[in-house]
């Protein structure tokens, strides 16, 4: 139980620091400090949560590790359910902050989208649907190859979460202008939850697109890697036995 609350508290952080950030201060911080904001939120549970979970928090991340038999079948639903419920008390949690605000928050307004995600007038570019979902596609390629690799078992101990929330900010910057960046179903699920009307209509692109990117790179991921023992996230992201036996003798 211990590791899906963690994914829960992981989605919790990843949604309220990113599309918190994106809600409460976008205008002043701009799509560099959102971008900033979910990959740093990342980064941070990476390192906090990682030796409990694997720090997924996303479920095309967990969709990603099970395909390449890097988590097992019982782990997968839970963990799904887990991030997506965090999802949701952190954009309700953060729908109650905003409508504090001096002039409240209304979602009936069209400027005050709630970070949701959509395409065609609900794109903060104008992206149709189909660049929506292509990009929707490659960039959570991106970001499931990275998770894959940097805790492969050749990959340096403890630093996967450093180019994990790097991607992470590297995505936003590209798919905010198209999409305001899903690559995470959890993430568009809790906000569609509120907004409602044409979010839940355009949720399902960013819930299928997400997996097949997820898919794909699992797909590449196992065609490109060695032989070596495959390890779990949780393992790669935990410190050496001999590194914990040492801080343990000095507890």
């Amino acid at each position: 139980m211990k590791k899906y609350a963690a994914e829960f508290v992981g989605t919790f952080v990843l949604v309220f620091g990113g599309c918190g950030s994106a809600v409460l201060a976008g205008e002043k911080i701009g799509f560099l400090g959102v971008s900033l904001a979910f990959g740093l939120s990342l980064l941070a549970m990476a390192y906090a949560i990682g030796p409990i979970s694997g720090c997924h928090i996303n479920p095309a991340v967990t969709l990603g590790l099970f395909l390449s038999k890097k988590m097992p079948t019982r782990d997968v639903g839970p963990y799904m359910a887990a991030q997506i419920l965090g999802g949701i008390l952190a954009a309700g949690l953060l729908l109650l902050i905003a409508k504090g605000g001096p002039n409240g928050y209304d979602l009936t307004v069209p400027t005050n989208s709630f970070a949701a995600n959509g395409y065609g007038m609900h794109s903060p570019g104008g992206y149709s649907l189909a660049s929506a979902f292509l990009v929707e596609v490659i960039l959570t390629f991106f970001l499931v190859i990275t998770v894959l690799g940097s805790t492969d078992i050749k990959a340096p101990v403890g630093f996967a979460g450093i180019p994990i929330g790097l991607v992470l900010v590297l995505i936003h910057l590209i798919g905010i202008p198209v999409t305001n960046t899903s690559v995470n179903p959890a993430r568009s699920i809790s906000q569609a939850v509120f907004v409602g009307g044409w979010a839940l209509a355009q949720l399902w692109l960013f819930i299928l697109a997400p997996l097949i990117g997820a898919a794909i790179a699992s797909a590449v991921y196992t065609a490109l890697r060695t032989s070596d023992p495959l390890i779990t996230v949780k393992r790669a992201e935990s410190a050496l036995e001999s590194e914990q036996a040492e801080r343990a003798k000095q507890a």
